[in-house]
């Protein structure tokens, strides 16, 4: 089934014919969304939501977008900063006195939103069923010592950018960063983007597939690096069947357990790249966005082996900022042309095995629609 269904305005067809055809090829289900000046002009979907391809992706179909999930914690955080609640450059002991242990004190909030704070993994070896315990996890950080000095060097903070985020955000406000995002975020904006997902909504999730040749034991693993080699990490290795659980899917790990879909993902970026107005509905101001785009650290990341560009929150690539999920999934925004692409799918793709551009392929069909 290749019929794709939805809203795309004339100019962006290029969006749909790329969406139809990667479920001819790559993908079972999937969704694409364009936001321009914060309003939606492409909002398609299309495929089916399970891999016996028996049910139909349809509008409201949810699935766990994991890593681009970061994008929706951090903009949590640039929301507090922007009304005055949070300081960036505020040591994160100020808002949770517990982190100075171990040398800490000096590991600034925008440390921990950069991949610069020292803290890219889990001290304690983790299964993860530990990372459904909040105080657990968070208290663990807390006693927990540097990998380097903050600031001077990045590494992908794969889990433990959800839990110092997230305990910011619960710092400063008294709420979950799951509860925030939906009170403050999703729900002015009429966003269906959950971080702790309700049973209620557990009928529409389209499960996560395995890449093909791989089972649902297929687990996230940090890159080799150039000699063939892995970084050592204590921290859980997250299967498939874990993120496909009913656990998984109650739980907030903010990092990587948001489900959506591409519309939700991209209105709610949106906010960023349209100077903090979606649809009529201002989050924060236009100088409240900047820091989503504005360069902490350019350089090797010690974890993903590559040369990388972090902002507070996101990663930078050119003119466009965002970041992309386990898998596959992947959100960019460009504050240029006030432009947000978001592609969503459930099928997985090996990235060691061979090359995923699907969601690249969205988003250069999106700038021609500009063109």
């Amino acid at each position: 089934m290749n019929d794709v269904e939805g809203l795309c305005e004339p100019r962006f067809e290029a969006v749909r014919e790329t969406l139809a055809d990667l479920l001819g090829h790559d993908d079972v289900g999937a969704s694409a969304a364009v936001c321009i000046d914060g309003e939606l002009v492409v909002d398609l979907w299309g495929g089916y939501a399970d891999p016996n391809r028996s049910i139909g992706w349809g509008r409201d179909t949810l699935t766990c977008v994991n890593s681009t999930t970061k994008n929706m914690t951090a903009l949590c955080a640039l929301i507090l900063a922007d009304r005055g609640l949070l300081d960036l450059s505020a040591p994160v002991a100020t808002y949770w006195p517990e982190f100075a242990a171990a040398g800490k004190e000096k590991v600034l909030v925008r440390h921990a939103l950069s991949h610069t704070a020292g803290l890219p993994d889990l001290a304690a070896p983790t299964k993860v069923e530990d990372l459904y315990d909040w105080e657990g996890v968070t208290a663990g950080l807390a006693a927990q010592a540097l990998e380097w000095e903050p600031g001077t060097a990045a590494g992908y903070h794969a889990l433990t950018f959800g839990f110092l985020v997230g305990e910011i955000v619960h710092r400063v406000t008294g709420r979950s960063v799951g509860e925030f995002f939906a009170e403050e975020v999703a729900k002015p904006l009429g966003a269906d983007f959950h971080i702790g997902l309700s049973a209620r909504d557990d009928h529409r999730v389209a499960p996560l597939i395995p890449p093909q040749s791989s089972t649902d034991e297929y687990a996230s693993s940090a890159p080799p690096g150039p000699d063939g080699r892995r970084r050592a990490h204590t921290g859980a290795a997250v299967r498939v069947r874990d993120v496909n659980s009913v656990a998984w899917r109650r739980a907030q790990i903010p990092a990587v357990s948001g489900f959506g879909n591409a519309r939700s993902v991209a209105l709610v970026q949106s906010a960023l790249a349209n100077r903090g107005s979606v649809g009529g509905v201002r989050l924060l101001s236009p100088r409240g966005c900047e820091p989503a785009w504005e360069e902490v650290f350019s350089g090797d990341d010690r974890v993903l082996r590559t040369p990388m560009s972090w902002t507070v929150g996101f990663a930078k690539f050119g003119n466009t900022f965002g970041w992309g999920g386990w898998g596959g999934s992947l959100v960019a925004s460009d504050p240029d042309s006030r432009m947000t692409v978001a592609y969503v799918m459930n099928q997985m793709i090996d990235r060691e095995r061979r090359e995923d551009d699907r969601g690249m392929e969205i988003i250069m069909a999106a700038y021609s629609g500009l063109r």
